[in-house]
């Protein structure tokens, strides 16, 4: 007796066979899935509870959003395009202008698009900006968790330490009342272990933390504070590896990862974020350490200089796409960001045969979770891996005729498209509504916390719509 058979659709198993089952259907029994294979064999072989008719669908993995940040979803535009005044609102924000109410709704916001997106597991920095993370007090990391909890997606949350010099002034409020506090890099650590200790593989195995220390570039070891940068690297590393976390690091760009290597933190449960303008030293680094590297093609960073996806694929180096979500200017869609994926790399090497659109979605869900070290859990339809399945709608003008389903989910759906979520074998979203959150409650907390944290900072003007928005060809005010 199964718990749950999900049949009649086309199955886009991502397994090792990568079969593609034309009249397929999944068996699960608690949290994992049981069997996979034809319609007709697994209602031969399985009685179940509860059947959801796949019938023009495509059943497929979760999607893994390997990088993203907590937070953002409240900055979003925040500036009006210009970076700098973005950058202000989340230091701002992340340091002395946020609550734990701010932390929990922005979560909950975060976890809901990603959900009605069909990500089933996401990557969330604790705060961005300048690497600044909301780790003064475990209070802003356990309401984040309990956001998400809420929800029901599963989560890695990244948390660790700010870049030096140290202390960093953070704020807390008690209505309208400020109080600063100077917090050291071990406070910020203590937090971390806190945070890890408590929620790590917590509920049912559906969060996680891993560890973090900002990007060390070669200007950051020419400033007084560079041998701390080095040493705290160092440090969070090491606690890393003997806890089993995943270590990660975002912004790494050219001359970063010979760096890292240097410092030596560096290794398979390393995973580096934008890794752009690699040199050929750098990919080749990764590939004989084994460091993973996640490739977020629609952000800021993947305008100014691009990450050598194809030649990190070439060399043996796992590559996941990631988010890099919610803002300035993208969302959790991960149908969007493996578009974007093949397009940006075709575009660089003027060859559209670059990065086929299988790959693509490995990139969003196998090797998702191989970067996180969750293969073994999540990433493909497999009997005795997490029952974590999206199905999506085929039956859409975008998406029709009816054939080459693994090319029409990865060419033309979009996130919208996504009809029904399960994870860990409990449905979450069916027939694209919610089933177990008052979305409204949801978008009306983020809305107020929202305006709060605005008011807080006193930066309403940077909600302005730009002079330059309409009628022109390019945004002057935008060039730094």
């Amino acid at each position: 007796m199964a718990d749950v058979i999900i049949r009649n659709g086309t199955v886009i198993a991502v397994d090792p066979e990568r079969r593609i089952i034309a009249d397929g259907a999944v068996a699960i029994t608690g949290d994992r899935i049981v069997a996979v294979g034809p319609t007709e064999e697994i209602v031969r072989d399985h009685d179940a509870r509860e059947v959801i008719d796949a019938s023009g669908m495509a059943i497929m993995p979760g999607l893994v959003d390997s990088h993203a940040h907590a937070g953002h979803g409240l900055i979003k535009t925040i500036g009006g395009g210009r970076g700098d005044l973005w950058y202000q609102a989340c230091q701002g924000a992340y340091t002395v202008g946020s609550t734990p109410e701010f932390w929990h709704a922005e979560a909950q916001l975060a976890a809901l698009e990603r959900l009605r997106f069909g990500v089933t597991t996401g990557v969330s920095l604790l705060g961005g900006g300048d690497s600044i993370m909301r780790t003064d007090d475990p209070a802003y990391g356990d309401a984040h968790m309990e956001g998400v909890l809420h929800i029901g997606t599963r989560s890695v949350v990244a948390v660790g330490t700010t870049r030096p010099p140290h202390p960093l002034t953070y704020a807390r409020w008690n209505g309208s009342q400020r109080t600063d506090c100077p917090v050291t890099f071990e406070q910020q650590l203590a937090t971390s272990l806190d945070l890890a200790d408590r929620w790590h593989r917590s509920h049912e195995d559906r969060l996680h933390v891993a560890f973090l220390t900002p990007t060390v570039h070669q200007q950051h070891l020419d400033d007084p504070g560079g041998r701390d940068a080095v040493a705290q690297s160092r440090r969070v590393k090491e606690i890393a590896e003997e806890r089993g976390l995943i270590f990660t690091q975002d912004g790494h760009t050219k001359g970063s990862v010979r760096i890292a290597k240097d410092i030596g933190i560096l290794g398979p449960r390393t995973l580096l974020s934008h890794a752009t303008g690699l040199t050929d030293e750098e990919i080749a680094i990764c590939a004989e350490t084994g460091t993973t590297v996640v490739h977020n093609p629609s952000a800021v960073a993947s305008i100014l200089a691009r990450c050598p996806v194809t030649e990190l694929l070439d060399a043996g180096v796992t590559v996941a796409i990631g988010s890099d979500a919610t803002a300035p200017d993208r969302s959790a869609d991960m149908f969007r960001h493996m578009q974007q994926c093949m397009h940006y790399h075709r575009t660089y090497f003027h060859d559209p045969s670059w990065l086929p659109p299988g790959k693509a979605l490995e990139m969003c869900t196998i090797d998702g979770a191989r970067v996180l070290g969750l293969e073994n859990e999540i990433g493909s339809l497999e009997p005795g891996k997490k029952a974590d399945i999206i199905l999506v709608d085929l039956r859409r003008p975008h998406l029709y005729p009816a054939n080459m389903p693994e090319f029409r989910v990865t060419y033309f759906a979009n996130g919208n498209d996504v009809h029904t979520v399960l994870v860990g074998g409990r449905v979450l979203l069916r027939n694209r509504e919610p089933v177990h959150v008052d979305q409204d409650a949801v978008l009306d907390a983020a809305q107020r916390e929202t305006e709060l944290m605005i008011e807080r900072l006193g930066i309403r003007d940077s909600l302005r719509t730009p002079p330059m928005f309409w009628r022109n060809s390019r945004d002057t005010n935008l060039i730094e």
